[in-house]
């Protein structure tokens, strides 16, 4: 088992739930990522820069936050920025909150950054 794995298993079930619907979403989209364990958390690189992290918050919601958010131009009235001066992120208390469109949404105009 590796550090992103160990991680996601100490997290309450709808935490987990959340971070392994996202991970499958980004792997499916982003054939070229890589999951690692980075400043404590799990965190997506796609050509080997950040792209998004994952981070359960104390408040009850994982934060999905995108390395280059700031740059994004769609779907600006559920991203939240929160005094941040690149990331911009996508927050869910629980897997049913999901809007998959926004969350492919999101992720498919992020990649578009990194060309």
């Amino acid at each position: 088992m590796n550090l992103v794995e160990e991680y996601i298993l100490k997290q309450p079930q709808h935490f987990q739930d959340i971070m392994m619907y996202v991970i499958k979403v980004v792997e499916k989209e982003l054939k070229q990522s890589e999951l690692l364990f980075k400043w404590g958390i799990p965190y997506f690189y796609y050509k080997k820069k950040p792209f998004l992290y994952l981070a359960p918050n104390k408040n009850g919601f994982v934060d999905l936050g995108f390395a280059r958010g700031y740059q994004l131009q769609k779907n600006l009235e559920v991203l939240i920025g929160e005094k941040r001066n690149t990331v911009k992120s996508l927050r869910y208390s629980s897997l049913e909150e999901i809007n998959h469109e926004i969350l492919l949404s999101v992720i498919q105009e992020a990649i578009t950054l990194y060309k």
